[in-house]
């Protein structure tokens, strides 16, 4: 009995001593000229799209935007090819990143 009482004990002190793990996750969004100029906010890591980037981090359930910048195509997993007979012919979309936390 006496075992159990100071397992529970050094488990509950491990528990209460470790930090909180933030839960982190990065959204890659289409970064499409929309003529309301949040678009570029968000690509340029400019102060505007502080609201932006919060406001899609809550949308997803989470607590706030960590950070936002633009992406290059080539930085994206299975994006689509930069050169060759598939590469975009000028008219492709830019991507933004916006990591959030719980």
């Amino acid at each position: 009995m006496r075992l159990f009482g100071a397992l529970g004990a050094a488990v509950a002190a491990a528990l209460v001593a470790a930090p909180a793990a933030a839960e982190n996750r990065t959204f890659i969004i289409a970064n499409n000229p929309d003529g309301y100029g949040i678009d570029r906010c968000l690509a340029n890591g400019e102060p505007c799209g502080t609201t932006v980037a919060r406001a899609y981090c809550e949308s997803q359930s989470f607590l706030q935007a960590k950070s936002f910048r633009r992406v290059e195509r080539d930085e994206i997993t299975g994006a689509v090819p930069t050169s060759g007979k598939n590469a975009c012919s000028g008219s492709c979309d830019s991507f933004v990143a916006i990591e959030c936390s719980r």
